[in-house]
């Protein structure tokens, strides 16, 4: 079994133990010796960052050619309309590419905490919430992909990755669970399988007659 922490970020935390640049680091928040990011979340997002002391698992959650989907709350300059709200579930193409399609929706103001310090508000231009799901992991994807279709992101917080989410965390806590550590092949089963795709066949092809 492996040991995974659910911590929720506060808004102006690193992704990192150490300080830096006046901004806090884990270290002001957690104290489980062992335990590292698996994955990251922007200093300016809030909400959803796990640490494991395992490595295949922090590998899985990571790396993004397991996919695990990644459930954020944007709260964005304007009101979302149904035709922005399609671009993000179709994929939108970004200068580092094309996105995979999302799942996207308006929603309602969540029921979170109050950020410190607040958004930044015009007293003329309102702002909108989005539920928006990606299964990639690339630098500020969510911001860049509203920015895209002309929605600035205000505020931004993770709420979930894969089956794990922040429900009952306030910021700056974390909750301990166990889980099943990712299987990975023994060296034995490796080590067999190299062999036989290196090794050379003797099977001959018969003369066709």
């Amino acid at each position: 079994m492996a040991k995974l922490l659910l911590f929720n970020k506060p808004f102006g935390v690193l992704s990192q133990f150490n300080a830096a640049d006046g901004h806090p680091g884990l270290a002001d928040y957690l104290d489980v010796p062992g335990a590292y990011p698996a994955g990251r979340l922007d200093r300016d997002s809030e909400g959803l960052l796990l640490l494991t002391d395992d490595g295949a698992l922090q590998a899985h959650i990571s790396n993004p050619r397991f996919k695990l989907p990644k459930t954020y709350l944007a709260q964005v300059e304007g009101e979302v309309t149904e035709c922005a709200l399609e671009q993000l579930a179709q994929g939108i193409t970004l200068k580092d590419g094309a996105t995979l399609p999302a799942s996207a929706r308006k929603i309602n103001e969540p029921t979170i905490w109050h950020r410190t310090p607040p958004i930044r508000e015009r007293k003329n231009i309102p702002t909108s919430w989005v539920e928006l799901t990606i299964r990639e992991g690339r630098n500020r994807q969510v911001r860049r992909m509203c920015a895209h279709i002309g929605f600035p992101v205000l505020r931004l917080v993770r709420s979930q990755i894969g089956e794990w989410s922040i429900a009952g965390l306030k910021p700056g806590k974390y909750r301990q669970i166990q889980v099943a550590s990712p299987t990975r092949p023994s060296r034995h089963k490796t080590r067999k399988a190299r062999s036989a795709r290196e090794k050379p066949s003797n099977f001959k092809k018969k003369p066709s007659r």
